[in-house]
């Protein structure tokens, strides 16, 4: 999902840096009401970035990464998540590809645009108070089928804006590749929360998890 350098002239990457930039400001105070997603956030920034760097494959007209969206949205929430994506990239520009960090928020938008269309569609409904959607693999299926579909489209949507004219059969090849990932990854986040479950009273999980709020199947 990265942009590569030189794809965007400065003018567009300018535009994508002011809109990353007002789209936290917008959500910025759902962050500050609770102390723990302050952590929340920042371990949702590491787990992201750990994810990244486990695997990461160039194919067609972008990268094809073990993002795990659906576990870190599961695990710590939807506002940890969104804000950790943006601090998960910078940590890996400035840690592992300083060259990335031109395109920090293109990049950013990228996965923070898909994610609020996805919680705002299917994901809320696994939080909200009363009747809850139990987490089951074909549920956290269709979250991340429509959240890397966004993701996909947002590269799309980058390319066709590019210096250059990218060939449609580069970007279909990377759209096609997400769809292992789109498969495979509810099998990890369903581990992960049902091995969290069991321990949802304990201290340190109760307070910066969100396993606790979660019905599992």
């Amino acid at each position: 999902m990265h942009i590569e350098p030189g794809i965007l002239n400065a003018a567009k990457v300018l535009y994508a840096n002011v809109a990353a930039v007002g789209a936290l400001a917008a959500f910025s105070p759902r962050l500050f009401t609770r102390p723990d997603n302050l952590v929340k956030t920042l371990l949702a920034a590491v787990f992201f970035s750990v994810f990244m760097e486990i695997f990461h494959l160039p194919v067609g007209a972008s990268e094809l990464h073990f993002v795990g969206a659906s576990a870190v949205y599961f695990i710590f929430g939807f506002i940890p998540t969104l804000f950790g994506f943006a601090i998960g990239l910078l940590l890996q520009g400035l840690l592992f590809e300083p060259q990335d960090l031109v395109h920090l928020g293109v990049n950013s938008l990228s996965l923070m645009l898909p994610l609020v269309a996805a919680h705002g569609l299917l994901g809320r409904h696994f939080f909200a108070d009363g009747e809850r959607r139990r987490i089951r693999w074909a549920e956290v299926v269709k979250f991340d089928a429509l959240y890397y579909s966004g993701v996909v489209a947002m590269v799309g949507f980058w390319l066709a804006f590019g210096e250059e004219p990218t060939p449609l059969y580069n970007w279909a090849l990377f759209a096609v590749s997400y769809l292992p990932l789109v498969l495979c990854e509810p099998l990890f986040t369903c581990l992960v929360v049902r091995t969290l479950k069991p321990h949802a009273d304990k201290l340190l999980i109760s307070r910066f998890t969100c396993v606790k709020t979660l019905a599992v199947a």
